[in-house]
């Protein structure tokens, strides 16, 4: 597949009758005010856009029509699904038969990988795509960087490309496709690699539910969430792609947490050997509101209560000891069955719209800009945990944030999930790796260890061991080290 899909044939432009038609019904003929103003080039853009809006569906879920959600009630029902630990307890299993059957998968090429990449990188103080931030202690290897040196390590050890879908969003697409054009896909092979955009939902004005205009010939869009990556591996070919090479599989992750287990195989013979449709990792969460999905289990399905939806009383609630009654933080690492992705995607409902209230810059009556001190507009969006109550046998896989929780969200100064935090979790990893080799590492040691040289601590305890000289004898005095 080339590494970029290409558009989709763009249909004629609709008239102006033809759009004042299609927005009578639904009281937005308001979008086609400075339509006169425009020229040729500006009425095609604004055509195809609303052209590509469900209008019906928007009034619905403007009413407020669509399947409402108690989370409140939701949360006073939930208890915690059963789990996997990070020590392999809680399945029939043990750890090695589970790393056994995930490295057959990977060897027989079954395993596809997406990568959430829509996110620009404002809330660091970066105006580039997210996945383009430096975040390597030593090397300032970028986040892209990090999941294609891992993919590269992955494909050396069990002889197999596995394929790279990348999905961005109207903000980062361009500039994605260039960063893996100019620096050669950063090591991964053209073919490997898949880039495409997720689609987009319009903003509404709160008071009239009037969808806003951006410009005089553009809607206000936003992305439709992470929910819209099984719409998006849809339309753009991908799942059609996948299922030509073989792959059975599907492992999702985000793009801003460098620590991610991109395609452990103990992870996946979870997965395999639970026979689940969809398998997510947790992890225990470090206060009771901290900003992740909560996993559990409500009238024995598995599901994610966003931490948005849900009350600071039942975040808090305890068991008899004390210890958190819902613990296990979503950290947006997904396996997917191929199968029943296929499956949701012939079921609408499958996927529920989430609200958020926000400040959405857009034009007047009269043309004039307008930038909102307060939320004045509505977005929808979807989130792809979402699925977890219609798939059979979930299983949810516990791992230790320290191994595989890093998130770079916040810039520097803020309390959690900043860069500076994450390039130290980093340092510690790869120092403990070190360490359990049997080399001395002082704390102050900054440490970074690229998969390709070594991708697991039995990898590296292999690669460092010098003829002649005992692991105990082994000593890092340099203040950085990077292999």
């Amino acid at each position: 597949m080339s590494a970029d899909q290409p558009s989709a044939p763009s249909q004629s432009p609709l008239s102006f009758a033809e759009l004042k038609a299609r927005l009578e019904p639904f009281q937005q003929t308001q979008l086609l005010r400075f339509w006169d103003s425009l020229d040729s080039d500006g009425q095609s853009h604004l055509s195809h856009q609303i052209a590509q809006i469900d209008f019906a569906r928007l009034k619905t879920l403007v009413e407020g029509k669509d399947k409402s959600v108690d989370f409140a009630e939701l949360a006073s029902r939930a208890s915690m699904p059963q789990a996997v630990a990070s020590d392999g307890s809680g399945c029939d299993w043990t750890l090695e038969q589970a790393q056994q059957r995930g490295e057959e998968a990977l060897r027989a090429g079954e395993i596809a990988t997406v990568l959430v990449a829509g996110g620009q990188g404002t809330r660091l103080g970066f105006d580039q795509p997210k996945g383009m931030f430096p975040v390597g202690p030593v090397s300032d290897r970028t986040l892209f960087q990090f999941f294609a040196d891992r993919l590269i390590a992955a494909g050396q050890r069990y002889g197999v490309d596995v394929p790279l879908y990348l999905m961005t969003s109207e903000a980062t697409h361009e500039e994605t496709r260039r960063y893996f054009e100019e620096n050669d896909y950063l090591g991964l092979k053209p073919e490997q690699v898949t880039i495409f955009q997720q689609g987009t939902m319009p903003a509404v004005d709160a008071a009239t539910g009037e969808v806003l205009l951006a410009e005089k010939g553009s809607l206000a869009l936003s992305p439709d969430g992470h929910g819209g990556t099984l719409r998006a591996l849809s339309q753009n070919g991908c799942l059609d792609e996948m299922r030509k090479n073989k792959r059975k599989h599907l492992f999702y992750f985000q793009v801003d947490n460098p620590l991610v287990g991109l395609c452990d195989p103990i992870f996946i013979g979870h997965h395999l050997l639970a026979g689940s449709e969809m398998t997510t990792q947790v992890i225990r969460k470090r206060y009771p509101t901290e900003k992740v999905g909560n996993v559990v289990e409500i009238d024995g399905q598995t599901q994610i209560i966003e931490y948005s939806d849900l009350p600071d009383s039942a975040a808090e609630m305890t068991n008899p000891d004390g210890s958190l009654k819902l613990w296990a933080g979503n950290i947006a690492v997904h396996l997917f069955d191929l199968n029943f992705l296929e499956r949701m995607l012939q079921l609408d409902a499958s996927l529920p719209i989430h609200r958020a209230s926000k400040k959405v810059p857009h034009l007047d009556a009269n043309g004039q800009p307008v930038t909102p001190e307060h939320p004045n507009a509505t977005k929808f969006e979807q989130f792809i945990f979402d699925l977890l109550p219609h798939a059979k046998n979930t299983i949810v896989c516990e791992a230790d944030p320290a191994d595989a929780f890093a998130p770079v969200k916040n810039a520097n100064g803020a309390a959690t999930d900043t860069p500076e935090l994450a390039r130290q979790a980093i340092c510690d990893l790869h120092r403990r790796w070190l360490r359990s080799c049997g080399v001395s590492v002082d704390d102050s040691v900054q440490v970074e260890i690229n998969p390709r040289f070594a991708l697991d601590p039995a990898e590296l305890s292999e690669k460092i061991s010098k003829p002649g000289q005992t692991e105990a004898e082994q000593t890092i005095s340099s203040d950085r080290y990077f292999c």
